[in-house]
């Protein structure tokens, strides 16, 4: 299954792994299978992509979402607040995740191993479980460039590469959380032409929250770069979004999203409208590839997608199921 989901050419081919997906979960995820259950569907009644029952987001702070039967080989967790319940993503099989990540990389940027791989990720290095440091670790190894690492509180010398490289042409990617960038730009103002600066969103409580527009202007005028590059992720999901400076993130052939009413969860409202965002990661394999998040949105013809911002708990209507 896996060489068919990460050799998916088209919509066809699309279709075909994520009913076969949704059969595989629907048999042997018991969490997944009891919701589905209650909405009183059953695997032999879907037939499109469109009619798979999408479990919501909460179920991975207070379930053990599994698809597989093999040993959990790692658990990734959300960052949470003080006192607040964390998601935990139980992985059986590391694989589907190292691929999925690679492949998605390459799929946008081409392959990593061109690329000093620079990550200021401050607030994920400093806890256990972070999905998103497994993988930039991991991009790290792979450039084996002598420049390659992350970097902590030393913004100092982190400038002082991010220059060097530059100026000898090299293909930088600097990932950094949204806090960390603009602590960046404040100690020192670049010009650089050779790097993808890639935000991976959030202030984490360090800054006051600002919209992207106003984001991006200030990070790219402090980076003297035209645009910023952002990813779309999160501990429930295998794989990534990518966008390229406006906003707009598309999929890797193996993920796509789907956009919701916000009345009727179980209703979807077509291309151009808001909407609560679906998401098919057929990564997902061994746990749930079929997730409703708490993201706002919109879906263009394209299949490419906006991220608009988030329900309240209050605005959360038409999943009353999951309190079951």
């Amino acid at each position: 299954m896996q060489n068919a989901v990460f050799n998916i050419q088209n919509q066809s081919d699309f279709k075909t792994c994520a009913l076969q997906v949704f059969r595989h979960q629907f048999k042997n995820n018991a969490i997944y299978r009891s919701f589905c259950d209650l909405l009183y569907i059953h695997s032999s009644d879907v037939k499109e992509v469109e009619e798979i029952p999408f479990l919501p987001i909460q179920f991975f702070k207070s379930h053990a979402v599994l698809s597989s039967t093999q040993a959990v080989k790692e658990t990734f967790t959300s960052s949470g607040t003080t006192g607040s319940s964390v998601s935990k993503h139980m992985v059986t099989d590391l694989s589907w995740y190292t691929k999925s990540y690679t492949k998605g990389f390459e799929y946008f940027y081409g392959p990593i191993e061109e690329y000093t791989v620079l990550g200021l990720l401050p607030n994920y290095l400093e806890r256990d479980g972070s999905s998103l440091i497994y993988m930039v670790d991991d991009f790290i190894k792979k450039s084996n460039k002598p420049a390659s690492g992350f970097y902590l509180n030393n913004l100092t010398e982190l400038s002082k590469t991010l220059i060097a490289l530059d100026k000898k042409g090299e293909k930088v990617l600097l990932i950094g959380v949204t806090f960390a960038l603009l602590d960046l730009i404040e100690r020192q103002r670049f010009k650089l032409q050779n790097t993808i600066i890639m935000e991976t969103g959030g202030m984490k409580g360090r800054r006051k929250e600002i919209i992207r527009n106003e984001l991006h202007e200030i990070l790219c005028a402090g980076f003297g770069v035209s645009k910023i590059y952002s990813e779309y992720g999160m501990t429930e999901l295998l794989s990534q979004g990518y966008s390229s400076g406006d906003g707009v993130f598309d999929c890797p052939p193996w993920m796509k999203i789907l956009a919701r009413d916000t009345e009727d969860a179980l209703t979807m409202v077509g291309t151009n409208k808001t909407g609560g965002l679906n998401v098919i990661d057929l990564a997902n394999y061994n746990s749930c590839s079929f997730i409703a998040t708490q993201d706002l949105g919109k879906v263009d013809n394209n299949g490419c997608f906006e991220v608009l911002g988030r329900f309240d708990h209050s605005d959360i209507r038409g999943c009353n199921l999951m309190v079951m």
